[in-house]
């Protein structure tokens, strides 16, 4: 029952009751003061989007339904009566039944939220404002109606409440669109899948699933958890992890990750992880705690909105007493309210967290996962970038790169005798040479006798042969030397870091073979953009000076850090920074988890490992190492919408506060109630606007380079 639950929750089945309560039961999280906690797993984070958009639902609902009161009771205004010249019925009495219905229906989640996300909390803000402003107004005009004054503002009140329903509709709808890309990846996950039973497939719900099940993938058909493949291969689409639109093959003993599509062949797999703990699930996480993580813009942006809170409190009560010396009551209280309502701090609490919405949303449709605000925020400082070398800038695995032989041996017969002799070798460079074979497509024949010769290499007996293959240690124990027809090659491949390794057949050194771990050709284009932009480049690696420098060159790196052990890993970080760089550090492993605490951004590159994951900032869900352009283009672009949201928003409060105040009420310029909450809520907009500009930036990774 629990798991299905947490599916039903994954996809939409179970409809937050919130949507349908009455309007107390809503939250107003980015202004009041309060994130709106989203959770930490992926139900939790789909229900975060669920409220934003039953947010707006229920505002907009209410915003038509107060419309249509409203206008009866502008109609029926004496004002409204006045301008126009008319006389109705029971003027006395619709503009105070109907004004009270709005203030009380309307009203009421503005003075809810005010209550308990504010006052309650001793944080009062813009909740605050606007309830106060509206409680004031609907005071003086119902003492006005019951003969205790004549300060009549039903009009201005039931106007100034539709006006701000509309702008939090609005408002509420931006927001959850910035948060969809949560409700995106929930969507991902199939509703049921199809599971193994014996000699049967039976269909179950997804919630239904327990480690250890085989579940059945059909072309076309998305992995409804993370498993392994036992059986069968095909084309990848993996697109929602990594970023990266291009298939990529997986086969039997292949880990496959909830969401990923078979483009083509059927596919069982073995689950390991299901929920909570799918990587599909740690991604919205990442999310939803980078949406909920607080970055230093927005701490300014809060302790601003703070401030207005007094700022206008006195601004009103300084207005209302100035009008009252001067003998206008009436006027000094309306002045009073559009100074409440105008300096309300809607575009301050919105302007940061829906650029940080935004911009995490959009990063991890394109395989960057922002972990914390600050990280991204920072990124955009960066001027030193310091590379792991395997794994990162290269591939992380061996491959064949050069092949020498003595006169009388071709390429493919040395190929095939040593491919025989590492045929069931489980060491990287045996791989290498196996693979080789393989894509050369060569015959390997079996081996008999096969030895493994620790720290030297193997020996085996092929067609009668008696066949060795390993590196300069193999030939010492031997006793056979290098013939001078392969000295140049190795000499030149040893220069370049690359490992040789010999093949002896029959006592003599009939060829030889180098293998590196080749670099990327998406890391070019990283370390030429990266200068381009004015960062210096380092590497850093457990590997000799040799195979460092040979990378370094090969790729224009400008410093390097070689045999360096894992926990001196973040010595090196200190020593850029000790030199005033601003340093991201880039890494895959366990062992560059204190690298990346102590670097001012720490990137975890190719989901890496759990350890490194927690370490870094940013995680960059594929292997390419461009995606650190992406990221520094999206924090400036980021930082940028977040310096123009508080330019508009502070300039905006500057000269609306005194305008509303009466300050050009001599030439004939006032701004009344209702207009403030335009002008409020018009703000508001442009802010969600400016934001929703972001999405325009590609992060695509040829595109950052």
């Amino acid at each position: 029952m629990q798991h299905q639950m947490q599916h039903d929750m994954a996809h939409g089945d179970a409809t937050p009751h919130h949507e349908h309560d009455a309007p107390e039961a809503t939250g107003h999280d980015m202004h009041a003061g309060h994130d709106m906690h989203a959770g930490h797993d992926m139900h939790a984070g789909h229900s975060a989007h669920t409220d934003h958009l039953g947010h707006a639902e229920m505002f907009r609902r209410l915003f038509w339904w107060n419309l249509v009161l409203a206008v009866p009771v502008f109609a029926f205004s004496s004002t409204v009566e006045g301008w126009f010249g008319y006389d109705l019925p029971l003027s006395g009495w619709i503009p105070p039944i109907l004004g009270t219905v709005v203030f009380a229906w309307g009203g009421w989640p503005f003075l809810s939220m005010a209550w308990r996300d504010e006052i309650a909390d001793r944080k009062p803000g813009m909740m605050t404002l606007i309830s106060l402003a509206i409680t004031v107004a609907f005071g003086a005009s119902l003492a006005a109606t019951l003969g205790f004054g004549d300060l009549d503002f039903w009009w201005e009140l039931t106007g100034l409440i539709v006006i701000m329903l509309l702008g939090h509709w609005q408002e509420m709808k931006a927001v959850g669109q910035a948060r969809g890309a949560l409700q995106a990846l929930a969507e991902l996950l199939p509703d049921d899948a199809e599971r193994v039973a014996g000699e049967r497939t039976e269909h179950v719900s997804v919630g239904d699933l327990a480690a250890g099940d085989v579940v059945v993938v059909r072309p076309g058909a998305r992995v409804p958890a993370d498993g392994e493949i036992s059986s069968g291969a095909a084309s990848m689409d993996e697109s929602m992890i990594t970023g990266e639109s291009a298939p990529v093959s997986r086969g039997e003993g292949d880990r496959v990750v909830a969401g990923a599509v078979a483009t083509d062949g059927s596919l069982r797999v073995r689950v390991t992880a299901i929920g909570d703990d799918t990587a599909l699930a740690g991604i919205q996480r990442m999310v939803s705690e980078a949406q909920e993580s607080r970055s230093g813009a927005r701490r300014l942006a809060d302790r601003a909105a703070a401030w207005l809170f007094y700022i206008a409190l006195a601004a009103a009560a300084v207005t209302f007493l100035v009008h009252l010396a001067m003998g206008e009551p009436g006027t000094g209280m309306v002045r009073a309210i559009s100074v409440l309502v105008v300096a309300c701090p809607h575009a301050l609490g919105l302007a940061i967290p829906l650029v940080i919405a935004i911009s995490t949303s959009a990063s991890a449709r394109n395989g960057i996962l922002i972990k914390d605000a600050g990280a991204l925020e920072q990124m955009r400082t960066v001027d030193a970038v310091l590379f792991d070398k395997t794994g990162t800038l290269t591939r992380g695995e061996h491959r064949v790169t050069g092949i020498a032989v003595v006169e009388g041996w071709d390429e493919h017969r040395l190929l095939a005798l040593a491919a025989a002799v590492e045929a069931d070798s489980e060491h990287p460079i045996g791989c290498a040479v196996v693979a080789a074979a393989e894509q050369a497509g060569v015959h390997v024949q079996s081996a008999t006798d096969v030895t493994t010769l620790p720290g030297r290499g193997v020996k085996a007996r092929v067609d009668g042969d008696e066949v060795a293959v390993g590196g300069p240690a193999l030939l010492a124990e031997l006793d056979v030397a290098e013939p001078e027809a392969l000295a140049e090659a190795a000499h030149d491949w040893r220069g370049q870091g690359g490992a040789v390794l010999n093949v002896v057949v029959g006592g003599e050194v009939v060829g030889a073979f180098t293998t590196s771990d080749p670099v990327r050709d998406e890391s070019r284009a990283a370390v030429d953009a990266l200068h381009a932009r004015g960062a210096s480049v380092a590497l850093i690696t457990g590997d000799s000076q040799a195979v460092a420098d040979a990378v370094a060159r090969e790729l224009g790196i400008d410093d390097v850090y070689a045999e360096v052990l894992p926990e001196d890993k973040d010595k090196a970080v200190a020593d850029l920074q000790s030199k005033g760089r601003r340093v991201a550090m880039v890494g895959d492993g366990v062992n560059d988890a204190p690298a990346l605490a102590r670097a001012d951004v720490g990137v975890a590159i190719g989901a890496g490992t759990d350890v490194a994951m927690e370490a870094a900032g940013i995680v960059l869900a594929s292997s390419d190492p461009r995606g650190v352009l992406s990221a520094i283009r999206l924090s400036r672009a980021s930082y940028r919408k977040m310096r123009q949201n508080l330019a508009w928003a502070t300039g905006y409060n500057v000269i609306a506060i005194p305008l509303a105040a009466g300050a050009l009420a001599p030439i004939g310029i006032v701004m009344p109630p209702a207009a403030a909450a335009v002008a409020m809520s018009l703000s508001t907009i442009i802010v969600a606007a400016n934001a929703q500009l972001l999405r325009r930036v590609s992060l695509a990774p040829e595109d950052a380079s």
